[in-house]
């Protein structure tokens, strides 16, 4: 059972649902086929995931969501949301995924909580394979999201969500009247680090290099607000504090000088990187990594749809990866539809 804490210190304990599809239970060397079509497999179980599944399902069609061993996206480590439609006094992340897939199983949706494993988009169906079972189905949605870039350092994944994050948006009111480190230096960087003067008493940016890559525009209003300091030359070795964050060890990398920085908070904004290894070769992407979408939606491949942070490498917020995933279940069920149709 996985403990997920609110910055406040009170902890709430969340265990995933059982899946009712017992097929989630078989498990073989190699990949064991099984005998039934899926209308529509969705894979991952983020905002973007669920969402089509509640779409999916409500439509009727026979909907498999491959949640993956560890579910419901970056949210799961969120503490209180507040930025989400609907819940005026804020919810916390993992009940929020909870809510999400109570509901996509409400409407039938059968849940499997193993991770894809390969995909195979040569033919029809089309096939993936989880958990050593090959699952086919007439349409695939990509909803597998991007993980942001770690710093790898001492302190980090035990004070997420205690402190530690990397959506100034989604956390930054929390630092009210506080003092806060950001790392990084791109665009990601100095756009967190101006969202967070709205809050913040003082905004810490460290940088390894002496200066920045972000776009002048934004270095020309990061430089110029009062609330924002740089450290120049320097890297974050570990981050500091026992039930939450107090500070950052931190080591020049010209002098090798090592001093820390007292703080309440540390944002890592060092870039994302997306979750989409698996469809290397089977859909057309960017050079980052990034399905690409055409017509809204669709991939390189009929029958293969795409939403959230899996394409999405602007807005990365919950609300916006619901909506892609929305679109795309609404595409695919044109897609299915119009199959069943021509086969009458």
């Amino acid at each position: 059972m996985k403990a997920f804490n609110t910055f406040n210190g009170k902890a709430f304990y969340f265990k995933p649902l059982k899946s009712r599809s017992m097929l989630s239970m078989l498990k073989v060397s190699g990949s064991k086929p099984i005998n039934e079509t899926y209308d529509v497999i969705i894979i991952g179980s983020g905002p973007a995931g669920l969402t089509a599944a509640i779409y999916t399902g409500r439509a009727r069609l026979k909907t498999l969501v491959i949640a993956g061993s560890s579910w419901g996206g970056q949210l799961m480590l969120t503490s209180q949301v507040e930025n989400y439609p609907g819940f005026p006094e804020g919810i916390l992340g993992p009940d929020l995924m909870n809510n999400m897939l109570k509901q996509a199983e409400r409407f039938g949706a059968e849940i499997v909580f193993e991770d894809a494993e390969s995909v195979d988009f040569s033919g029809k169906p089309l096939k993936v394979v989880a958990g050593g079972v090959a699952y086919e189905s007439h349409a695939v949605i990509i909803a597998t999201g991007a993980s942001p870039k770690e710093l790898g350092v001492e302190g980090e994944e035990r004070l997420k969500g205690k402190g530690v994050s990397n959506c100034a948006v989604c956390d930054g009111a929390f630092f009210k009247d506080k003092t806060v480190v950001v790392v990084g230096g791109g665009d990601s960087a100095m756009e967190e680090a101006i969202f967070l003067t709205k809050f913040a008493k003082k905004v810490k940016v460290i940088h390894r290099r002496s200066e920045l890559r972000a776009s002048k525009i934004l270095q020309e209003r990061a430089f110029s607000n009062p609330k924002i300091e740089f450290v120049w030359n320097s890297v974050v070795e570990e981050i500091l504090g026992k039930e939450h964050v107090e500070g950052v060890r931190v080591k020049r990398v010209d002098t090798g000088e090592v001093f820390e920085i007292k703080c309440d908070g540390v944002f890592v904004s060092i870039g994302y990187r997306p979750n989409t290894e698996l469809f290397k070769g089977w859909v057309e992407m960017d050079e980052k990594g990034y399905v690409v979408a055409k017509d809204f939606t669709e991939t390189s491949v009929e029958g293969v749809f795409v939403a959230g942070e899996a394409k999405d490498h602007r807005y990365r917020q919950a609300i916006t990866a619901a909506g892609e995933g929305c679109q795309a279940a609404l595409d695919a069920i044109k897609y299915v539809e119009d199959i069943k149709n021509r086969s009458k």
